[in-house]
């Protein structure tokens, strides 16, 4: 099985926080994502940037807004991708990850949330 794992922060908890505390707190994460990487069961993980857009069908038609994406204190900072035999090895692999390891994440609202994927694969058929 395939799992979606979202890293969450709280966007003004670190903004509040002086950058080099911030540098500090995330050169203290390269061990803990080796060995994350390490299980072999990671195969993407991926940061995500803090400018985007939301889009929406809204009265009959596509509307395009600048984010914030969701109304929420907390914000999506990361995904990985696990693949497991199911949630509860996706969790214990995912508890690897800086972002619930480190006790500094915690005053950023640091969390995973970690959820099966349904996914479509597509097949080229000229392959």
């Amino acid at each position: 099985m395939l799992f979606v794992c979202l890293g969450y922060f709280d966007r003004e908890a670190m903004d509040a926080r002086p950058k080099e505390e911030i540098e500090a707190v995330m050169g203290q994460c390269g061990p803990h994502l080796e060995e994350l990487y390490g299980t072999g069961r990671v195969f993407l993980d991926a940061g995500l940037g803090t400018v985007g857009k939301t889009i929406r069908r809204a009265e009959g038609r596509t509307v395009v807004t600048d984010g914030p994406f969701i109304e929420s204190k907390e914000m999506i900072g990361s995904a990985f991708f696990v693949e497991a035999e199911d949630l509860d090895e996706a969790v214990r692999i995912a508890s690897l990850h800086p972002a619930v390891r480190l006790a500094e994440g915690e005053a950023f609202g640091w969390g995973l949330e970690v959820r099966p994927i349904h996914y479509f694969e597509r097949r080229d058929p000229q392959r």
